[in-house]
């Protein structure tokens, strides 16, 4: 019964980190012209348009690179993980919050608005990275556990982008206060569970960092978070640049594009998860993988705003099965004083992947053209299925939660 409700407790921390952060993204454009970045972003130019988002967006994923591990190895190390999510989520609030006041400024620098966004980052992290780790924590399986924090993660994005469409037509810095009040009302959700972190004996964080190198299985699912992530960073920015210049939109029928996506993969999360937990994580994550790349190129070709729904929304279903069954594996392959630093790093790739998407396919956009942002992203995705089916045939967890490492592999 405790674990059932910490489970939601700390479903809806994640869940508020998610709704917080896309919040923000159908109107990026429109954001970062209000925070100061370069009129050229209106000039009509796709090219500037990109541009000037994608450093907006950069800022916050370089600080969720550089601290993620970091937040895990300090909770493996001091043994907690409860007072880390409430510190660094008031942080990222009060990170939101700055922002949204110092842009109505409207004289000030954008490096500074950069750097604010950064920190903001830093600390964001430490609250969505822990949360899902101490979901790991708990007992139920892995699969369940991970398909609560994928349902989470899929309901704040799936809320966030319809909303915060709504929130940029009463101005440019409202959805930044959203997000600021999200990430506060995380701070006070965590008070109430309770703390499943494995006791380490006060392991130094050096060590703790190191000692994941005895377990090299574990960056099977770091790559497949990578490239998973790759597609959301894809979808934010370059998604959203497309679609509203293919389609004549404006960041409420943006929200409302990305919403079909969203919902579909919040609503199916949890029984995906549950379904790995039964079957094990190889289907799942290699064919999953494989559909979700040929449904992502199929948005592209979609000719119509209603066909450009139906697609997001086969995106969603698929991205539904593979994302749970990843970050299960995470869990089945990391021994229990190592989750924090393993989440941690599973984060830390999946950062790197969705700064690659954002700037990997700004550049192939603004460079080259839609179609070949489009191609590169949706293959990768089949690329990645392809070249690891062996490893994954080789490491599969078919149910239970089995640790393949801890017998003798």
């Amino acid at each position: 019964m405790q674990s059932r409700r910490d489970r939601a407790v700390l479903s809806g921390v994640v869940f508020a980190v998610l709704f917080a952060q896309v919040l923000l993204y159908p109107g990026i454009p429109e954001l970062v012209a209000a925070l100061g970045a370069t009129p050229a972003a209106w000039g009509g130019n796709v090219g500037a348009v990109l541009d000037a988002g994608k450093w907006f967006l950069t800022a916050e994923f370089l600080g969720f690179v550089l601290f993620a591990s970091l937040w895990g190895a300090l909770s493996d190390a001091l043994g907690t993980r409860k007072p880390l999510i409430f510190f660094s989520a008031l942080g990222g609030g009060a990170g939101y919050l700055s922002l949204a006041l110092l842009g109505q400024f409207g004289s000030v620098p954008y490096d500074l608005i950069l750097g604010i966004r950064f920190l903001q980052g830093a600390a964001t992290i430490g609250a969505f990275s822990l949360a899902i780790t101490t979901l790991m924590d708990l007992e139920g399986g892995h699969g369940r556990n991970m398909g609560a924090a994928g349902l989470a993660i899929g309901g704040g994005t799936a809320l966030g982008s319809p909303l915060g469409g709504q929130l940029y037509e009463l101005g440019p810095f409202v959805p930044l206060y959203g997000a600021a009040l999200a990430l506060a009302s995380a701070g006070v959700l965590v008070t109430f569970a309770t703390d499943h972190t494995p006791s380490t004996s006060g392991r130094d964080l050096r060590a703790i960092l190191g000692s994941i190198r005895t377990r090299p299985a574990v960056t099977v699912p770091f790559a497949f978070g990578f490239i998973d992530r790759l597609t959301a960073g894809f979808f934010a920015l370059v998604g959203t640049v497309y679609f509203q210049s293919t389609f004549d939109i404006e960041a409420a029928g943006t929200g409302i594009l990305l919403g079909a996506f969203f919902f579909p993969f919040a609503l199916l999360q949890y029984p995906m998860g549950r379904l790995s937990d039964r079957i094990g994580r190889l289907m799942p994550v290699a064919v999953g993988s494989i559909g979700y790349g040929v449904a992502i190129i199929g948005v592209f070709y979609a000719p119509t705003v209603g066909v450009a729904r139906v697609a997001m929304v086969s995106v969603g279903v698929l991205g539904a099965l593979v994302s749970p069954a990843t970050m299960a594996l995470v869990t089945d392959l990391a021994s229990p004083d190592q989750r924090g630093v393993a989440m941690g790093g599973f984060n830390v790739f999946g950062s790197l992947g969705f700064l690659t998407g954002i700037v990997g396919g700004a550049t192939v956009a603004g460079g080259v053209s839609f179609r070949a942002a489009f191609l590169a992203v949706g293959l990768s995705e089949v690329a990645i299925a392809l070249a690891m089916l062996p490893v994954l045939l080789w490491l599969d967890v078919p149910s239970a939660s089995v640790n393949l490492l801890d017998r003798g592999q």
